[in-house]
């Protein structure tokens, strides 16, 4: 089993020294590790359980502090599986443990129990069920954060259990201590993955959306916790607060979790990002960076390099430690782990944005396996399994890992457990019995492993680090806005600038290349292919308790969840575009023709800003690209060098609009102009052409105001469109009241009644005098509900599901059936005849394809067309009407883009 383009985990890839003491040495000397019997003649041929390990020059005298836990089994007696994409998961029975130093003979002492001294804690059977994770060391090596959560609360509803708290132990004063002290403000979320910043302050991940609720307030709904966009849990995103738990501030705003924080030398904050908009099978858990005031959030790496090969598995990043200047350790595991396993990985960050390749789009081996020859499978391996792996941070390559070696049990037969052997492993008889994790110094050079804690059945350890010091790495000072972006700041924007959006992954896929589709002689402006952006927002789904609605609510698709629109603004000629986007929100981005309609593919990653921020990118890639793209500084160079010199103005265009240089079109425009604002319309406007050489083209609008059907808008932010004002469509008020709009083209005598274009006079089951009729085009688009599903309209239905044929029979419509040309047969492959002695034929419904599609309005050409020029339906519906239909197909066609608006259920 390998990964698609990166070094191997067997013998074909790159591997360490020759082991001196290797696992598969000496006949399974460590590996075979099975019964209490077999542990302990382990470890004495490891240096003996009884000696004095502390006076060994091999041991670590720092203090190590880990985490055991008891293994949880499920009512079949299976391992019950860790599941990463639930962070809030309660294991309980945990403690947090703290040594002295790292040998198998050092007492351990009990450092988190002491927080739940009280015997209510206690459960029926005098056990303390409390739950530890996510330990994290001080740069002065004294102190340990860590999450604890307390025992569960019989009988309380889920609302009502102890949440994740962040605590530290003290080791100079053996104190013990939750960083957040009150008890509202502590349990108003769920906080794990603490860090220290160099500042002292903490960066932790958090359900608490603190800036997330507050602009749900301002959208007008009410506060709560987000769900992931799988809707299963709150999401998690970072935060950061004083070490005495006050100012809190949220700082990341993805729509799924982000999680496990880790700060880097240069002050940069690398943390693991479940990427899942649009829940394409691309979804994975990718390392990303930023900092610490939340600016600079970008891809770091992993993105294309999930794929294990000769596998459906997938592979995901989690808990980044740096080990040296552009070197990550990191827990490589899959979503679910069965057996509670990783491979302890590293990366090279600073050459490398994926497995294979590095920035500059050459290929390469960007990640190695720690340990050679480990496999990451269901499968038992002689290699055993690894838990948690941690560095020493002394300049070796010694590690404190949690360890298991391979066990197996009979398939049937009784408990007793054996160790692994290429014969049993080999051999149908056999199955991998429960992992036993110890706590092992593994040196990886040599390849060997010295004991710290003794493995126990039934128990894990795991998590372990190394109380020892390490410099501090840099601050990073927040951000202080240029003078455009102080006043942007105030009012609660960050500035987005594009090169070009006709630059793909480095190349220019303008027509006749970007001088030309920039120059108004050479292509007439309302010709250009990429006219508008349209930014978009994630809309924050609730949990049942605030508000219970139908998953039929999302409509045809749920991939795309509910989505929001922020706004519009034009492209400039050369492709560049540069607006004020609301800030501390997650956005997406889409990039439109003449008409409104989304040009390529679905934005799946959500961006955002903080205010006064800004973020600047070359263009767009495909979702499948190769070349390195998504990180500041991979990828090729911008198509876009911008104006060769001062003082030029751009070809045939306004000559006050004079560049400095370097400057895009976008960039000259703001800074003569003012920096563009969104806009709810679609409006074209030629700022550009010089009128002296050639006329302008002509403006047009798209406007909401031209609609006669309900706006998705409201009136204050019609008249003042603000960082607050959102586009919602919903099918019911948006959409379906095109259809039963009054359309009838009258005589000039105002009463003469020339022709009924209004959709529902045609498609619809009944005609003007009653009599049943088959809907024009097999589409009916008038009022009802849907017999398949009572919560959608049966219009929706008609336009978004297949369907079947209809024929009028006797009065009644029927679905019409066509002969298959087979015939009914038996069980035995035998005709059924009937009662004349014929055989029986097969008759079936005939399809009626979806006239419109989730993809988009590109995808939805056949309806759109009709009404275009030249189609059967040409100017029946308006071009604002026609844009208010694009843009909602560009959404995903949801049924609602509100839960709020969604009835009850």
């Amino acid at each position: 089993m390998a990964l698609t383009g990166v070094s191997r985990f067997g013998s074909e890839g790159p591997q360490r020294p020759a082991p001196r003491h290797s696992l598969l040495a000496g006949g399974l000397r460590i590996g075979v590790l099975g019964s209490a019997i077999g542990v302990a003649l382990a470890l004495a041929g490891c240096g003996g359980s009884g000696s004095d390990q502390k006076r060994d020059p091999v041991v670590v005298e720092q203090p190590v502090a880990f985490i055991q836990r008891p293994l949880l089994f499920d009512a079949s007696g299976e391992l019950r599986a860790d599941d990463a994409r639930r962070p809030a998961r309660f294991r309980p029975g945990a403690r947090l443990l703290l040594k002295d130093w790292a040998s198998a003979s050092a007492p351990a002492r009990d450092i988190s129990s002491q927080a739940f001294a009280d015997p209510s804690f206690l459960n029926e059977n005098g056990e303390l069920l409390y739950d530890v994770r996510d330990l994290s060391v001080s740069p002065d090596g004294e102190r340990l954060l860590f999450a604890m959560r307390a025992p569960e609360i019989e009988d309380a509803d889920d609302d009502e259990q102890p949440t994740w708290n962040i605590w530290e132990y003290d080791t100079r004063g053996r104190t013990l201590r939750r960083i957040i002290a009150s008890d509202v403000t502590a349990e108003a979320g769920q906080d794990i993955a603490p860090a220290y910043l160099p500042d002292g302050r903490i960066v932790f991940a958090s359900t608490r959306q603190r800036t997330s609720k507050a602009v749900l307030l301002d959208e007008g709904k009410p506060q709560f916790e987000a769900l992931d966009e799988t809707r299963r849990d709150p999401a998690f995103v970072l935060h950061v607060m004083n070490d005495d738990g006050t100012e809190i501030e949220q700082i990341t705003f993805n729509q799924s979790h982000d999680l496990d924080p880790t700060v880097l030398d240069d002050g940069r904050i690398v943390f693991s990002r479940w990427d899942n908009a649009g829940q394409t099978p691309n979804n994975g858990i990718n390392l990303y960076q930023v900092n610490p005031d939340g600016t600079g959030l970008s891809y770091l790496y992993g993105r294309h390099s999930h794929q294990v090969e000769d596998s459906n598995q997938r592979l995901q990043f989690y808990r980044p430690i740096e080990t040296d200047p552009g070197r990550l350790l990191v827990q490589v595991r899959p979503f679910e782990s069965r057996r509670l396993n990783l491979l302890p990985t590293e990366i090279d960050i600073d050459d490398f944005v994926e497995a294979n390749r590095r920035l500059d789009g050459s290929e390469g081996e960007g990640q190695v396996p720690l340990i050679s020859g480990l496999e990451l499978s269901d499968t038992p391996s002689l290699k055993g399994l690894y838990g948690a792996v941690s560095p020493l941070f002394d300049g070796t390559e010694r590690y404190l890992a949690s360890w298991s070696p391979c066990r197996l049990t009979l398939v049937e037969g009784d408990d007793t457990i054996l160790p692994c052997t290429e014969e049993r492993l080999a051999s149908p008889d056999y199955e991998a019995a429960p992992p036993l994790y110890g706590l092992w110094l593994f040196d990886a050079s040599a390849q060997t492993q010295l004991p710290i804690e003794r493995p126990v059945e039934g128990i894990q350890f795991e998590q372990a680090v190394l109380m020892t010091s390490r410099p501090l790495p840099h601050h990073i000072p927040p951000l202080t806005p240029t003078s455009e972006g102080q006043s942007l700041a105030a009012a609660g924007y960050g500035i987005l600038h594009i090169r070009s959006v006709y630059d793909f992954d480095g190349v220019d896929t303008s027509p006749g290349g970007l001088t030309a589709v920039a120059d108004p002689v050479r292509t007439a402006p309302d010709t250009r292919p990429r006219q508008f952006l349209r930014l978009e927002k994630p809309v924050s789904i609730p949990d049942d308790d605030v508000h219970d609605f139908d998953t039929a609510a999302f409509g045809r698709s749920t991939a795309q969840g509910m989505r929001e629109i922020l706004g519009y603004v034009p492209v400039e000629p050369d492709g560049s575009v540069r607006v004020a986007v609301p800030a501390n929100l997650a956005f997406a981005i889409s990039v439109l023709d003449g008409s409104g309609q989304r040009v390529g593919e679905r934005h799946q990653n959500w961006l955002q800003l903080r205010p006064g921020e800004i973020l600047q990118c070359n263009g767009c890639h495909t979702a499948n690209s190769q070349v390195p793209h998504g990180r500041y500084n991979a990828g090729p160079a911008s198509i876009n060098p911008g104006a060769s010199t001062t003082g030029l103005e751009f070809p045939n265009s306004e000559p006050a609009l004079m560049a400095d240089m370097g400057e895009t079109m976008a960039e000259t425009w703001s800074r003569i102009n003012g920096i563009r604002q969104l806009s709810p319309d679609v409006d074209f406007v030629d700022d550009w052409t010089d009128a002296t050489v050639v006329p302008k083209a002509s403006s047009r609008s798209y406007a909401y105001a031209d609609l006669a059907t309900p706006a998705p808008i409201n009136e204050a932010c019609a008249a003042d469109w603000s960082s607050l004002c959102r586009i919602v469509i919903n099918y019911e008020q948006h959409i379906h009241p095109l259809w039963g709009l009054d359309r009838q083209v009258l005589d000039t005598d105002g009463v003469t009644l020339l022709e009924d274009r209004t959709c529902t006079a045609c498609h619809t089951p009944t005609d003007a005098l009653g009599a049943v009729q088959i809907p024009a085009s097999q589409l009916e688009l008038s009022d009802g509900i849907s017999p398949d599903n009572p919560n959608h309209f049966q219009s929706y239905r008609e336009l978004l599901f297949n369907d079947n044929e209809l024929e009028l029979l006797n009065g009644a419509l029927i679905d019409r059936l066509i002969d298959t040309g087979e015939f009914q047969r038996d069980e035995n492959g035998e005709l059924i005849l009937d009662g004349s002695g014929n055989p029986q034929p097969i008759f079936t419904t005939v399809n009626v394809p979806a006239a419109m599609s989730t993809a988009g309005a590109r995808a939805s050409t056949g309806f759109l067309n009709r009404f275009r020029d030249g189609g059967s339906h040409a100017g029946y519906l308006s071009d604002a009407e026609l844009r208010l239909i694009a843009e909602w197909l560009d959404l995903g066609a949801q049924y609602f883009n509100n839960p709020f608006d969604a009835p009850a259920d």
